[in-house]
């Protein structure tokens, strides 16, 4: 299923500020949504998408807002532009984010996303959709998140685990 939002979905709408002092990630995601579309932590599965329009996740720079949405199931959030701190903060924690035109992209579509050839594909419509989902972002979110991939390639060389992760990014970080 997609959930269908559109622009500048904000980290409030996300997570209303007043659940900040839940850190357990299960729980976060029971009240993702919860004001904005009350259903969403009751309904979605997991490998549901979430589908928005520009600037989602802006606002604050709460980091609960990519936990309670990775934890609650969704796959990935596609979306035609993300805020700079959500962005950052859904790399952390091994949520996919996709940049893509969502505008043809309707609930009940049936899509995929292929890293491999950078499209979200359309099987009801029968279309591929350009998309950016940049190495960075695909190999840390393969590993669950940053801490998982800087504890698989060695903390104690943070700096140059970093570094090669970037240099497989190129010009796309």
């Amino acid at each position: 299923m997609n959930w269908i939002f559109g622009d500048k979905i904000n980290t409030d709408l996300i997570t209303p500020g007043r659940y900040n002092m839940i850190t357990d990630p299960h729980e976060l995601a029971k009240i993702a949504f919860v004001e904005a579309k009350p259903e969403f932590a009751r309904e979605v599965r997991q490998g549901d998408f979430i589908i928005a329009g520009d600037n989602f996740g802006s606002g604050s720079s709460r980091e609960t807002a990519a936990v309670a949405l990775k934890y609650s199931g969704v796959q990935a959030v596609i979306a035609k532009s993300f805020a700079r701190i959500f962005y950052r903060n859904a790399l952390n924690v091994g949520l996919l984010l996709v940049t893509a035109d969502t505008s043809l992209i309707k609930a009940e579509d049936d899509i995929e996303i292929d890293q491999t050839r950078s499209v979200v594909i359309n099987h009801t419509r029968g279309q591929e959709i350009p998309a950016d989902i940049p190495h960075l972002m695909q190999v840390v979110h393969a590993k669950g998140g940053i801490l998982q991939y800087l504890r698989d390639e060695g903390m104690g060389d943070l700096k140059g685990a970093l570094q090669r992760l970037i240099s497989q990014e190129g010009s796309h970080v």
